[in-house]
C-alpha cells in the first residue's frame, strides 16, 4: 500500500514538472503580431525570409505589393495610411512627392535593410563591342544611349511611371546627359535628350520580376536588360538564358536602392524595432544576401562572390518634383511612343561657301554618329526618326526626306547636304513659310507624329516676304501646324533680333552660333527640338 502511494506521488511530481516545463516553454514563445505592409513588388522574393521571421519572432508581415512609384503616390496622397509599415525599394520618390503635395510634417522613421544598384545586363558580345569603342574600356550610360540610337542595343526596362528600377535608370541616363555630376535641376531637363535612348527600349513591364520573364521569353531579339543587380544575378542563375548576361556598372554612376522600412503607425513602434533588429542582424543579412542576391547593409558582412564587384559612383536622386515630373512626361507611353520628324531648313546662299558650308557638313556628320563626346551621343539622329532637309536661297532649292533605318539612309542625307548648289539671294521667311505649308500636310497625314523645324542662316532676309508677313500667315495656319515650333540658329551676319522674334512667334527659341561652333549650336537645338 505504501509502495502504491509512493508511486502515485512520483507520477504526480512528474506531471507537475511537465506542466511547469510546458508553461515555461509557452512563456518563452513570442506573442504573435501581424503588421500590414505596403511593399515594393520586387520584395516578393523575401517570402522564405519572412516565413523564418514569423517562426523566430512571432511577427507576421501581411504584404500588399505595388510598384514603388505607385506606392509612393498612395503614401503621399490625401487618404492617409492604411498600413502599419511601408517597405520600399527606395523612399526618395515618396518623400519628394509628399513635399510637393505640401506635407511639412515629420518624416516616417525609416531604416535601410539592404542594397542593390540599378545596372545594365548585356549579352557578352554587345558589351565587348561597346567597350572597344569606349576610350577607357568602361561602358557609360552615354555609350548605351548611343548604341540604342543606332539600333545596336535593344533592351528591356521597367516602366518608370510605376517602378523604382525604371525611374532610377531614367534618372541615371538623364544625369549622364546633363553632364553636371550633381542632382538634376529643372534646367537640366528643360530639353529632351533621351529620345535616342528610348529608341532602343523594346520591352517594358510594370514590375521587375515580370520584366525578367519577358526578357527570357524574347532573348533572341533583345541584348540588354536594365534592372536591379539582384534581378540580373537571379536571372543568370535561373537557367532560363542561353547565355548569362554580363553585368555592366555604368562608369558615370547609378542610383542605389537601399530598401528602407518605414514606420507609418507610431503605435507599432515596439514591433517595428524588433523587426528591424532581426532583419539587420548578421545571420539574417547573410540569409538575405544568399537568397535574394542583394547586398548586406552592414559593410562588415562578407559579400558572396557575385557581390564583390564595387558599385562605383552613386548618383544623386533629384530633389525637385518638377524634375521627376518632366522626366516622366518625356518618357510617355512606350507602347504608343510617337514617331518624330525634324525639318532642317538650311541656308545655301553664296555667303555659305567655303569654311561655313564645311562646318555645316561636319555638323551633320557629327549628328549622324561621328561625334564620340558624351553630349554627342545624346543628340545624334536615332532609328525610326524622319529627317527632312530643305536647302534654300532665294526660295526653297530642293528637299530631301529619309526615315533612319540603316546607315545608308544617313549617308544619303549627308550627300544631300554636300551639294554645291548655292543661290545669290536669301529668302528666310518665304522659305520658312514653305516649310510650314509642308508641316501642315504632315500634321494632317500623321496626326501622332512630333514635328519641329530647325532653321539655320548666316545672312539677312533680302528677298520674298518679311518677318511681319510670315507671322501673320503663321497665325492663320491650322491649329496642328501652329503647334510646330521653329528653332533658329544665328550664324555669320544673320539678324539676331529677327531670328529671335520669328522663333518665339512659333513657340521656339533662337541659339546664337556666332561666338562658338556651329556644331555646338545644333547640338543644343537638337536636344530641345520637340
Amino acid at each position: 500500500m505504501g509502495a502504491r502511494r509512493g508511486l502515485a506521488g512520483l507520477v504526480a511530481l512528474c506531471l507537475v514538472s511537465l506542466l511547469l516545463a510546458l508553461a515555461s516553454c509557452s512563456d518563452e514563445r513570442p506573442e504573435p503580431v501581424t503588421l500590414r505592409v505596403l511593399a515594393s513588388s520586387e520584395l516578393a522574393d523575401m517570402k522564405p525570409v519572412l516565413d523564418e521571421l514569423r517562426r523566430e519572432t512571432g511577427i507576421s508581415l501581411e504584404m500588399d505589393y505595388r510598384g514603388t512609384v505607385d506606392a509612393g503616390n498612395e503614401l503621399a496622397g490625401p487618404g492617409g495610411h492604411r498600413h502599419d509599415l511601408a517597405w520600399l525599394s527606395s523612399d526618395r520618390y515618396f518623400l519628394l512627392r509628399s513635399r510637393a503635395n505640401g506635407d511639412r510634417g515629420e518624416k516616417p522613421l525609416a531604416t535601410s535593410i539592404m542594397r542593390s544598384p540599378v545596372v545594365i545586363g548585356m549579352r557578352r558580345g554587345t558589351a565587348e563591342r561597346l567597350r572597344e569603342k569606349a576610350p577607357d574600356g568602361q561602358i557609360s550610360w552615354a555609350d548605351a544611349a548611343d548604341a540604342a540610337a543606332d539600333g545596336s542595343l535593344r533592351f528591356g526596362m521597367a516602366d518608370p511611371r510605376h517602378t523604382n528600377s525604371g525611374l532610377a535608370a531614367l534618372v541615371g541616363v538623364a544625369t549622364a546627359a546633363a553632364g553636371t555630376g550633381t542632382a538634376l535641376r529643372p534646367d537640366d531637363v528643360s530639353c529632351d535628350r533621351l529620345r535616342g535612348f528610348f529608341a532602343g527600349h523594346a520591352l517594358v513591364s510594370d514590375a521587375s520580376a515580370e520584366l525578367a520573364e519577358g526578357f527570357a521569353a524574347r532573348q533572341g531579339e533583345l541584348n540588354a536588360l536594365i534592372t536591379y543587380e539582384s534581378e540580373l544575378l537571379a536571372l543568370n542563375n535561373s537557367g532560363r538564358l542561353r547565355e548569362p548576361l554580363e553585368i555592366v556598372y555604368p562608369r558615370d554612376g547609378m542610383v542605389l536602392s537601399d530598401y528602407p522600412l518605414l514606420l507609418l503607425d507610431p503605435a507599432r513602434r515596439a514591433a517595428y524595432d524588433t523587426l528591424v533588429e532581426w532583419l539587420r542582424s548578421e545571420p539574417v543579412q547573410k540569409r538575405i544576401m544568399e537568397r535574394t542576391l542583394r547586398r548586406p547593409i552592414d559593410p562588415a558582412v562578407p559579400r558572396s562572390a557575385p557581390l564583390r564587384e564595387p558599385v562605383g559612383n552613386a548618383l544623386y536622386f533629384p530633389d525637385d518634383q518638377k524634375v521627376v515630373d518632366r522626366l516622366l512626361a518625356d518618357y510617355g507611353d512606350p507602347e504608343q511612343r510617337r514617331s518624330s520628324q525634324v525639318i532642317f531648313l538650311l541656308d545655301f546662299s553664296t555667303s555659305m561657301r567655303g569654311k561655313r558650308i564645311a562646318q555645316l557638313r561636319d555638323t551633320f556628320d557629327a549628328l549622324a554618329g561621328e561625334d564620340d563626346s558624351r553630349s554627342g551621343k545624346f543628340v545624334r539622329f536615332y532609328r525610326r526618326e524622319t529627317l527632312t532637309v530643305m536647302r534654300f536661297g532665294g526660295g526653297v532649292l530642293d528637299r530631301r526626306s529619309i526615315t533612319y533605318e540603316a546607315p545608308s539612309d544617313l549617308d544619303r542625307l549627308r550627300g544631300f547636304v554636300a551639294s554645291d548648289d548655292f543661290d545669290d539671294a536669301t529668302a528666310i521667311w518665304s522659305s520658312l513659310d514653305r516649310a510650314y505649308r509642308d508641316a501642315a500636310v504632315l500634321a494632317r497625314e500623321h496626326p501622332g507624329r512630333t514635328l519641329s523645324i530647325v532653321l539655320m542662316t548666316d545672312g539677312e532676309n533680302n528677298t520674298g516676304m518679311g518677318l511681319d508677313a510670315f507671322i501673320r500667315r503663321h497665325a492663320r495656319l491650322p491649329r496642328e501646324a501652329r503647334a510646330v515650333r521653329t528653332y533658329t540658329i544665328r550664324y555669320g551676319e544673320a539678324d539676331a533680333g529677327e531670328l529671335d522674334r520669328g522663333a518665339r512667334a512659333t513657340g521656339g527659341r533662337m541659339v546664337d552660333a556666332t561666338g562658338r561652333s556651329l556644331k555646338s549650336a545644333f547640338k543644343e537645338i537638337r536636344g530641345c527640338a520637340d
